[in-house]
């Protein structure tokens, strides 16, 4: 038997929380590289809003990534919707945390990030703050939103198509109608039984007697 599974709706507060952060934290990531000179937070450039093809695969693109995601966690009512919100983001958190390394495959062996400035304390804080960090958060949050929306109930979310599909229920029998009560007197056949009981017949015979006068006699034919 075919189902059909109606649209798993949830409450919109279901994982609203986790979609503001991972709004907030792909914002960060996406725009950082450009603001973050502003106040000496920079890596590869000193220059603020300093556009490149390596900023947009390494930092844009899994921002809007995580933005997309958590925005879609953030308003959507339905459990497929806010799931695949939940991967989106989850996937933006990864590349933050990979892309800098995969980056040396179309760069010659270097990270096309370019290299952090400042001291010792200021370069950790600075990878960190571009890439590992925030794609870490990214991804625990997207993760712990998959997980809820996983782990809320699912019961009479199922909608079984057997209603159309299957053929109509044969009808009740009828009740018996009740049995018409007798009113004639003991012994007294009812109307059924003299219908079907023959009405007793007579066999006239005429002998010829004495004299050539004829005489009658009536003999009872058998009841059956």
């Amino acid at each position: 038997m075919r189902k059909r599974f109606a649209p798993r709706r949830i409450p919109r507060r279901r994982g609203a929380a986790t979609g503001f952060l991972l709004v907030l934290l792909g914002l960060w990531g996406a725009l950082i590289p450009f603001v973050g000179p502003y106040f000496d937070y920079q890596i590869g450039t000193t220059s603020t809003w300093d556009w490149s093809i390596d900023r947009f695969w390494l930092s844009v693109l899994p921002g809007a990534a995580a933005v997309v995601g958590g925005l879609l966690m953030l308003y959507s009512t339905r459990r497929s919707t806010a799931s695949f919100g939940g991967l989106l983001a989850l996937s933006g958190g990864l590349w933050f945390i990979v892309g800098p390394s995969v980056s040396m495959l179309w760069n010659d062996g270097v990270q096309a990030t370019g290299a952090a400035i400042g001291d010792n304390g200021t370069r950790v804080l600075e990878w960190i703050g571009f890439y590992y960090g925030a794609g870490a958060l990214i991804t625990l949050f997207a993760a712990y939103g998959l997980g809820f929306l996983a782990a809320l109930p699912v019961t009479g979310e199922a909608v079984a198509e057997r209603a159309e599909r299957a053929p109509a229920p044969a009808p009740a029998p009828a009740a018996p109608a009740p049995e018409r009560a007798r009113t004639e007197a003991p012994g007294e056949a009812g109307p059924a039984e003299r219908e079907e009981r023959p009405v007793a017949r007579t066999e006239t015979r005429r002998r010829r007697g004495f004299l050539g006068r004829r005489t009658r006699r009536s003999e009872p034919a058998e009841r059956r």
